[in-house]
């Protein structure tokens, strides 16, 4: 990476301006282990001054790892998890328990055990929930509105766990594609991602942006040049267009950060 560069792996955060941050780590296990710890801590800080406390949890290899580190940590039983709502930024349409889905390896890494209400876990619609896209789609928004707090139209959450592709692409919102444009909506649906399965739910940038605390935990050499074109500024792919309304955090390992590794 060149430009505006986090620095050496370990080190402090790097401030581009004022609400951005980046963290490198030296590898996927570093990023998974400091993500996790950030987010329990986070978590505390977040319940002394409000409840409930909303979380966007992510998929893929980091994200799935980050979530089996808090389950791991001796931080994990400090949080009061009555008062926490997990939600997901988006997952595939296929049927519950398929292995693709976010949500069967967010459980396995780490909901199974917690001490965590049913209810606050909030699962976007699976493909034998709900009778075609459109209607989950119905079904997610709902689930959001009827969660949101003085008047909105969807939960504020404290913290926007996110994955970035080597697209660029964020949540399932990928270039090109007209879910993009969706702004007056909490969810989106998406019949054709590059990526299989083809049908996702994704939330839309709006919801995204109105984040209090929006990370990007992003690994691996294929991510680096999307990472440094974001990270540039200028660019137009989907993860240059969220931020957070408080803290914009991007947690690397050095492979991503397009630093040396070993």
């Amino acid at each position: 990476m060149t430009g505006n560069q986090p620095g050496r792996a370990g080190s402090a955060d790097h401030a581009d301006r004022a609400d951005r941050a980046v963290v490198v780590h030296p590898d996927a296990d570093a990023v998974a282990r400091a993500t996790a710890a950030r987010l329990l801590l986070a978590l505390m800080d977040a319940e002394a001054v409000r409840t409930p406390v909303h979380v966007c949890l992510t998929g893929g290899t980091v994200g799935t790892r980050t979530l089996a580190e808090v389950a791991r940590s001796e931080l994990r039983d400090l949080v009061d998890w009555t008062g926490v709502h997990l939600w997901w930024g988006d997952e595939r349409f296929v049927p519950a328990g398929d292995d693709d889905r976010n949500e069967k390896q967010a459980r396995t890494a780490l909901i199974d055990a917690l001490p965590i209400p049913a209810e606050n876990v909030h699962p976007l619609p699976a493909s034998d929930e709900a009778a075609d896209l459109d209607a989950a789609l119905t079904l997610a928004r709902a689930d959001l509105s009827s969660h949101a707090g003085d008047g909105g139209p969807w939960p504020v959450f404290d913290v926007m766990l996110l994955g970035v592709g080597p697209d660029g692409h964020v949540a399932s919102l990928f270039p090109g594609k007209q879910s993009l444009q969706a702004m007056d909506v909490a969810a989106v649906g998406e019949t054709d991602s590059p990526k299989p399965p083809p049908a996702r739910v994704s939330l839309t940038l709006p919801v995204l942006n109105a984040s209090r605390q929006v990370w990007f935990v992003v690994a691996g050499a294929d991510k680096a040049e999307a990472v440094d074109a974001v990270l540039r500024g200028g660019s137009d792919l989907p993860a240059a267009r969220v931020s957070g309304q408080d803290v914009t955090l991007w947690l690397l390992d050095a492979a991503a950060a397009g630093q040396p590794t070993g």
